[in-house]
Order: C-alpha cells, then structure tokens, then sequence
C-alpha cells in the first residue's frame, strides 16, 4: 500500500501546503482544547474549502462518506496504536497522519 504521510505541525491551529496526487492543496489542522481532539480540513490553492472541519480519529477512512469530486482520489486516514488522539500524539510519532491515494485500475 502506497501512502504520503502528512506532517501535523505543533501549532493549534496550521495551514501547511500538500501535494496529492499531482495536485496542490492547503491543509489546515486544528486542535479543539475544550473536545480534546484534531480536526483537519482540505482547500484548494486560492484559499477556498474542499471539506472542512472534519474530525481527525485513528484507523479509520475519514473521507469516506464525503461525495465532494473536488477531493483528490484516495482516503485520508491516522496510523497509529492509539484508541484517541491527543495534542502532542503527531509529534511524538505516536501517530502520523496519511493520505493513501486510490489504486489506479489501469
């Protein structure tokens, strides 16, 4: 399985750019102090939202159930051991943050 992993940075709150699938993308990561939990969203290179506020949980698919073509093809996920989440999990490497891009049928 082929995979990008995203670096989370150690910032509350973060615009990073990304590469996807040959594609430019901004990133943005949040952490929500009172939920205790990340939250990312996906824009496009003029600032303007893909998908936003979407909850970041471990070993699941968290674009799964998004119909938005403007997504890039392939599912955005957390690799880790971990049940939850927390502020420093990404920056201990106790969790990394992926993009797995969709297998190409050619």
């Amino acid at each position: 399985m082929e995979y990008t992993i995203i670096e989370v940075p150690d910032l509350n709150d973060s615009m990073s750019r990304v590469v996807l699938n040959g594609k430019a993308y901004l990133i943005r990561f949040t952490w929500n102090d009172r939920g205790g939990f990340w939250k990312f969203g996906l824009y496009d290179t003029q600032s303007q939202p893909i998908v936003i506020g979407i909850k970041i949980v471990p070993r699941f698919p968290m674009n799964l159930f998004y119909g938005v073509t403007a997504l890039p093809s392939g599912v955005f996920g957390v690799m880790t051991k971990l049940e939850h989440i927390g502020r420093n999990d990404f920056l201990d490497g106790k969790a990394s943050f992926v993009f797995c891009p969709a297998e190409d049928s050619d």
